[in-house]
């Protein structure tokens, strides 16, 4: 089995400490990226909106199925 000197050892450390700082700079960009939630929706507009529209759709016919249910029971039974 090879061994290496203390110089190659501490260059090595070196060397991987680097990359790793390049790694984790890299990683925190992306991250930074990704969480942008302004910019998600603006490369994403189009899809929001749909899926607003059908949520206020199916939210409003909630309500109206919910209103039509109390309210009608009501009068039926005056």
């Amino acid at each position: 089995m090879p061994t290496r000197t203390p110089e190659e050892i501490r260059a090595s450390i070196e060397q991987n400490r680097q990359e790793l700082g390049t790694s984790i700079e890299k990683l925190r960009v992306e991250v930074v990226r990704l969480t942008d939630w302004r910019a998600q929706l603006r490369r994403h507009q189009q899809q929001v909106m749909i899926g607003a529209g059908i949520a206020g759709f199916v939210l409003g016919g909630g309500f109206a199925a919910l209103g039509a249910l109390s309210f009608g029971r009501r009068r039926r039974e005056q």
